[in-house]
């Protein structure tokens, strides 16, 4: 195992823990909610935990770039950088729903290498990959499914209205109606439950890189696939697909009519 990449991750799991720990602290409390030029939501708690992350990473890698949902885009000259979501999951947590999680991806030259999702306020899971070691739910080695059929697939996704803002709900509903059973479990949620074989299909339209960037590395590594509508492997564009493999070329299918 490149010693590069897995002294990071061990860092980006430290680094991801302790953030998300702090963003913590205020849930179910008292704050103050700022709307965003972008119309999204933002609060002391996604500014901390990314501030504390950039932090403790900066202090171990100083020559890394970073791109968050927060503070944007900072370049480094190490060909590592870290796409950080503070908060993936802010509209919950203003609405004391605990399905969020702080998400840190780490990529090498552009390739997304390893990825951390942690679940403070759900047991406190942490849902880990690197590259060549696996994926892995806290200490538990997680595999996708192995539905072979769409119809027989579980889907997920976040919210129709992003469909709808995007002139893409008639395609959805198509991909709906292919499925055997649907839940709204959006943001990260839907993409570690393709991850750990709960679910076999994740579908999003309006996503940015941080809210990707872990979970692609997470998907895969977990033996699934993470693609655009298109075909392409990228967290670069709104539209993106994860599977457990065996259904994404159908999904695509439909998605793309």
């Amino acid at each position: 195992m490149n010693a590069d990449w897995r002294n990071r991750y061990e860092v980006a799991v430290a680094a991801a823990q302790k953030g998300g720990d702090l963003a913590n602290s205020y849930f179910d409390g008292t704050y103050e909610v700022e709307i965003k030029a972008d119309q999204s939501p933002v609060t002391v708690a996604d500014r901390g935990a990314e501030k504390l992350i950039r932090e403790i990473v900066g202090k171990h890698f100083p020559e890394d770039g970073f791109l968050g949902e927060e503070f944007g885009d900072q370049p480094g000259t190490s060909g590592f950088r870290w796409i950080i979501d503070p908060i993936d999951g802010t509209k919950s947590f203003i609405r004391n729903i605990p399905i969020w999680a702080t998400l840190i991806g780490l990529e090498y030259h552009g390739e997304q290498i390893a990825g951390v999702c942690y679940l403070p306020s759900v047991n406190h899971h942490m849902y880990r990959a690197l590259r060549g070691d696996g994926a892995y739910r806290d200490d538990r080695r997680i595999r996708v499914s192995d539905v072979a059929d769409l119809s027989d697939s579980l889907l997920c996704y976040s919210s129709i209205s992003w469909f709808q803002k995007n002139d893409r709900e008639s395609v959805f509903l198509d991909l709906v109606s292919k499925t055997t059973r649907q839940r709204g479990f959006g943001d990260f949620y839907g993409f570690v439950l393709v991850a750990q074989g709960s679910a076999d299909l994740m579908v999003e339209h309006g996503v940015n890189p941080w809210d990707v960037a872990a979970t692609k590395a997470l998907v895969e590594e977990a033996g699934g696939m993470f693609t655009d509508w298109s075909g392409v492997p990228t967290i670069h564009t709104p539209d993106v697909v994860a599977s457990n493999g065996k259904v994404h070329a159908a999904a695509l299918n439909i998605l793309n009519r």
